[in-house]
């Protein structure tokens, strides 16, 4: 693994790149490009390959010898990647469902996954111009604008009325029987990994995801969240791991502190 002096170094190499494939991505929002839909009916943009491209490029240029996965790239064989040590793990506009329907939930995700578990993430936010990272054994900071990097952490305790972030795009009676087992609740729908960043800031307290997802959706956010004091496990608490043999995710619930006793909820969500 790399040194701390080196990932550190790193990480600033990686918030500009992802900076920079927002400023691309901003060009595109609210305006016109082609929308085409992949094998799972998921929509790819012009902006979402625009971005991809440019980031690709950044990393063979940074770090040559580190291989990478992205969303919106022909995917290494898992009996040529089951050898990867380190690796990038890309998504380039993660939210596309939001930024189509011109809504500003949208971010740039990058993160560096080393012996299956990511060591350094970058989250950026094109629109509010935010941008969430951590590296391994150092902090997770904010950065609002232009003003300097500001340390952020987990909510240090569990409200009254639990704070639950929930997708604008992704909902079903596994969420809702998990809402009602939780009782009073404020709920925060937003999109893309947004909602992952609202609890590494303390900004709410739980997000709950049932259903696949991929593994270039939760690998920046885990990194930026476990280095904010908080969690990003299976239901059954489990850490995830990366560059399994199927790169999908199962569920998963990102919160700040176990003792909250999350498990009666979730394990009530999954009742049928």
């Amino acid at each position: 693994m790399l040194a701390n002096k080196e990932l550190k170094n790193l990480s600033l190499e990686i918030n500009q790149v992802a900076y920079e494939a927002g400023r691309m991505i901003r060009k595109y929002f609210n305006s016109s490009y082609e929308v085409e839909l992949k094998n799972d009916k998921s929509p790819v943009t012009t902006a979402d390959i625009v971005a991809n491209d440019y980031i690709e490029q950044q990393l063979r240029s940074i770090t040559p010898d580190i291989p990478r996965i992205s969303e919106e790239s022909e995917n290494t064989s898992y009996q040529e990647r089951q050898h990867w040590d380190t690796f990038w793990l890309i998504d380039p506009l993660d939210g596309t469902r939001e930024f189509v329907k011109n809504r500003p939930d949208f971010t740039v995700n990058i993160a560096l996954v080393h012996k299956q578990q990511p060591i350094l993430g970058t989250i950026y936010l094109p629109i509010a111009d935010q941008l969430y990272y951590a590296r391994i054994d150092d902090h997770a900071y904010r950065q609002d604008q232009s003003g300097a990097p500001t340390k952020i952490s987990v909510a240090a305790q569990l409200q009254s009325i639990p704070r639950i972030c929930s997708s604008r795009s992704h909902s079903g009676r596994s969420m809702q029987r998990f809402l009602d087992a939780v009782g009073e609740h404020q709920l925060i729908a937003r999109g893309s990994s947004i909602k992952s960043c609202l609890i590494a800031d303390g900004s709410a307290d739980i997000y709950p995801r049932f259903g696949p997802t991929w593994e270039w959706d939760t690998a920046a956010a885990q990194s930026i969240i476990v280095q904010a004091g908080g969690h990003l496990t299976t239901l059954d608490m489990k850490s995830l791991s990366y560059n399994k043999e199927s790169l999908l995710n199962p569920s998963f619930v990102a919160f700040a502190h176990k003792q909250h006793g999350w498990m009666e909820p979730l394990n009530a969500s999954v009742t049928k």
